[in-house]
């Protein structure tokens, strides 16, 4: 008996050991860690996996749940994962440093580097696409109305992306007017990274980022044939219990696609305070760290794929990430040298909160704010004013309609007096909402008319995107 006790407490106390063979110590703290995350400890089930610093060192990694539901191999610090938008501060080195060889300047009109954009009047530069200020429409929307959503059956190739975004007609405001969170901008650079260096930017970023820095586990992940070693697959729940697989169909990198572990990811967490990469020199993090302004001079917290703040009154710099089936988080406070890295496999993660929360464990004697309650927030919907739908006569809009700008076509329908719309064989129903006007969700279109009085085509309005013109095909006689 006292040998199996002994057996028991040497098994509490060892070492978590992640890919690079490097053990990580249990104390009183990581326990606490460890209860945070006790929900996801679970065998056939996804979950996430830690990394936190301080000095330079992973002070605790540990992997929580399944990184491959279909053979049961649990998550580790050596599992490799999507880390969705935190790829951006990686694209955005790679042009930092093409600008310090001269190769580029941040200033340049990005029609210098893809001249197939069109002229908007005034130019679109380089800075505003790092600092979201340049209004070009959202493409995780436009790919969604041509019915190729994110994550979809249908995938979309990089290629594909910069016609479309090449045949927008309209930009959402002039550029650097203000400040809107897009993923156009950060996947225009990555074309821009591979015009200008002559090597596709997933390359670029492998010889002149990961491989300089020594991070042997992390790239941009632009070929879905390729084999991943210890790679984690992405889920999301099922509404009846279990887990789906998520699949990513895309070769598009630049907002996303970078796959890592948290591991790895300390090297490039310390490379913000002794820059290794291009000369060397601190000019490089000084130009990562440069916030955006806005043509009224108003400093936005966003610098180069970074987002400057706050957490209890201690500074903090990082960026949060999503892609289809993970989550992740990097939260780094700098003058404590003290970060927190979440990869999660799971969608429904939400790894900002848990970083904030293993934070102030580690950190507890030193903020100088109290604790937020840090509770799941609760969506709310909008509830609109009720109102009585319009009676209209529904056989006005039916036909087929044409998108020069998605480069897709509806055919709108009638079913049991009821209007459908019919993108690439998934029908939705249309809400009538006033004259001429319908809902699809949360997108509305307004029809127009000719002179005849007949429906001659709509425009679709979806959050920043206003007026995307489609208009109805004549059918043959």
């Amino acid at each position: 008996m006292i040998l199996h006790c002994a057996c028991v407490l040497f098994a509490s106390l060892l070492l978590f050991s992640g890919a690079s063979g490097q053990s990580y110590s249990q104390t009183e703290l990581t326990d606490q860690v460890d209860d945070l995350f006790s929900q996801w400890n679970q065998e056939n089930a996804p979950g996430a996996t830690i990394g936190i610093y301080q000095d330079g060192k992973i002070v605790y990694a540990r992997g929580y749940g399944t990184a491959n539901l279909d053979h049961n191999i649990p998550l580790t610090p050596g599992s490799v994962l999507r880390i969705g938008s935190i790829s951006k501060q990686f694209m955005a080195m790679c042009a930092a440093i093409l600008a310090e060889q001269g190769k580029l300047s941040l200033d340049d009109d990005i029609r210098m580097h893809l001249p197939e954009m069109p002229d908007y009047g005034k130019p679109v530069t380089i800075r505003h696409l790092l600092h979201h200020t340049n209004g070009i429409r959202e493409y995780l929307a436009l790919v969604s109305l041509a019915g190729k959503p994110e994550g979809g059956v249908i995938g979309y190739t990089a290629k594909e992306l910069v016609e479309m975004l090449s045949r927008q007609e309209a930009l959402n405001f002039e550029p650097g007017s203000q400040f809107s969170y897009t993923n156009s901008g950060y996947f225009l650079l990555a074309e821009i990274v591979t015009r200008v260096s002559g090597i596709k930017a997933s390359a670029f970023a492998l010889q002149n980022v990961f491989e300089p820095l020594g991070m042997t586990s992390t790239q941009f992940y632009d070929d879905r044939n390729a084999i991943i070693p210890n790679r984690a697959f992405g889920y999301s729940s099922k509404p009846g219990g279990g887990y789906s697989l998520d699949i990513l169909r895309s070769d598009v990198i630049g907002d996303l696609g970078v796959i890592t572990t948290v591991e790895d990811f300390l090297k490039w967490d310390q490379n913000f305070y002794e820059n290794r990469l291009g000369i060397g020199t601190d000019d490089l993090i000084n130009t990562m760290f440069t916030r955006g302004r806005t043509n009224d001079g108003e400093e936005l917290p966003y610098a180069l794929g970074v987002t400057f703040g706050s957490y209890r009154g201690l500074n903090t710099m990082g960026h949060g990430g999503s892609a289809v089936g993970y989550r992740a988080e990097f939260l780094q406070f700098p003058e404590q040298r003290f970060s927190v890295v979440i990869l999660s496999n799971i969608s429904s993660f939400q790894p900002g909160i848990m970083a904030q929360k293993v934070a102030d464990l580690y950190l507890a004697g030193q903020f100088t704010e109290p604790s937020p309650t840090n509770d799941l927030e609760q969506t709310r919907s909008e509830i609109s004013e009720s109102h009585e739908p319009p009676i209209l006569d529904m056989s006005d809009f039916v036909g087929d309609f044409y998108s020069d700008e998605l480069d897709v076509s509806y055919s709108l329908s009638l079913e049991e007096g009821s209007l459908y719309l019919d993108l690439r064989g998934n029908m939705s129903e249309l809400a009538p909402h006033s004259e001429d006007r319908f809902n699809w969700g949360r997108r509305e279109l307004i029809f127009s008319r000719n002179e005849d009085d007949d429906i001659s085509g709509f425009k679709i309005n979806v959050g920043e995107i206003r007026g995307l013109e489609f208009l109805k095909l004549k059918n043959d006689p």
